[in-house]
């Protein structure tokens, strides 16, 4: 795997610290985009700047995570939020009620949507702006 697929990887998956660390070390010409990842060596990084861009937040991350809300005994609605209280205020402007509660779902977690299986991580690329709703979920008999 190269370098350039695994920064995209991050970037992705909103692995902010590794990101930040491959940012650096490609700032620094320790690594290139073209080089495998066999030649990252993270002890070549000065970590006290690497700690300072993860703080200022120099690649622009918004961690969004995905939140289970129980609307009724049989239904649950999926919100993407920055965190759990995000998460609840958002329902109560959509719904004008509390949830009966929020739990926070793995963003890798797989459903089924028609015929296709996909993550909510996956799902969360149709999305442009959060908090927003992801979908809706009723238990069956």
């Amino acid at each position: 795997m190269l370098v350039r697929d695994m920064f995209e990887e991050c970037i992705v998956s909103e692995e902010s610290a590794l990101a930040h660390y491959l940012f650096h070390l490609l700032n620094e010409k320790k690594i290139s985009l073209k080089d495998d990842i066999s030649k990252i060596d993270l002890h070549q990084a000065d970590h006290k700047k690497v700690a300072e861009m993860i703080k200022k937040n120099v690649l622009g991350f918004r961690k969004v995570r995905i939140y289970s809300l129980k609307m009724d005994q049989k239904t649950f609605v999926f919100i993407y939020a920055s965190n759990q209280e995000e998460a609840i205020q958002f329902y109560i402007k959509s719904f004008h009620c509390r949830p009966l509660n929020c739990h926070e779902y793995p963003i890798g977690f797989e459903i089924s949507r028609g015929r296709e299986v996909l993550s909510f991580l996956d799902m969360k690329k149709e999305f442009e702006s959060f908090p927003a709703i992801a979908g809706y979920f009723s238990k069956g008999k």
